[in-house]
């Protein structure tokens, strides 16, 4: 059973299959039967996970696993107590009410320099939020954002389940080790595979 962690940068598709014009996983890993755990935007950056294993796959992707995931998140403005609390309380997107989710205001990470950069606005400020959440809706936490009126500018995962970014760079890879817990679900077939 094998785990890759990938910080995939921005601008690359999470697909092997070449694309007409976009940077896609082949351009930076050369590892034969490994597929994406999940997916990250095109826009996104941050931890990829990737195996070979169908059950770990299914373990790691499934929203109704609950399987938390944390991402970085650069807002414009400053949302207040108020914002911050519907965050954690659930927000109504169109395709329902999200689960609540762990947010709170942080000092902005040590990250890598984004090519091209944000854009930026000299008259409306920006803050960095860490938010958890344990479901996938299509781009949930960019539309979480905008719901509370503070649009995503950059959005870094950098942790799903337990297993983080680390120090890895953008376009670096690595192996690493699952958890005893998890390859024993799979092992008593507690992991549906289908």
């Amino acid at each position: 059973m094998l785990l890759l962690a990938f910080n995939k940068p921005y601008d690359v598709v999470c697909q092997f299959r070449e694309h007409d014009k976009d940077q896609v996983l082949t351009d930076y890993i050369e590892v034969a039967g490994v597929y994406p755990a999940g997916r990250l935007d095109k826009d996104s950056e941050g931890l990829l996970l990737l195996t070979d294993h169908g059950g770990l796959q299914h373990r790691i992707s499934q929203p109704k696993l609950k399987m938390p995931k944390g991402y970085w998140v650069q807002v414009e403005g400053e949302p207040n107590s108020q914002a911050i609390d519907k965050l954690c309380n659930g927000v109504e997107l169109k395709d329902g009410l999200t689960k609540p989710a762990i947010a709170k205001l942080i000092s902005e990470p040590k990250l890598w320099e984004r090519v091209p950069p944000i854009r930026e606005r000299k008259s409306i400020p920006t803050c960095w939020l860490d938010i958890t959440i344990t479901e996938g809706k299509n781009r949930q936490v960019r539309r979480m954002t905008a719901k509370i009126g503070h649009p995503t500018l950059r959005l870094i995962r950098y942790r799903v389940g337990p297993w983080y970014l680390n120090n890895l760079q953008p376009g670096q890879w690595e192996k690493r080790t699952i958890a005893n817990e998890i390859k024993q679900q799979i092992a008593q077939k507690k992991i549906i595979t289908e």
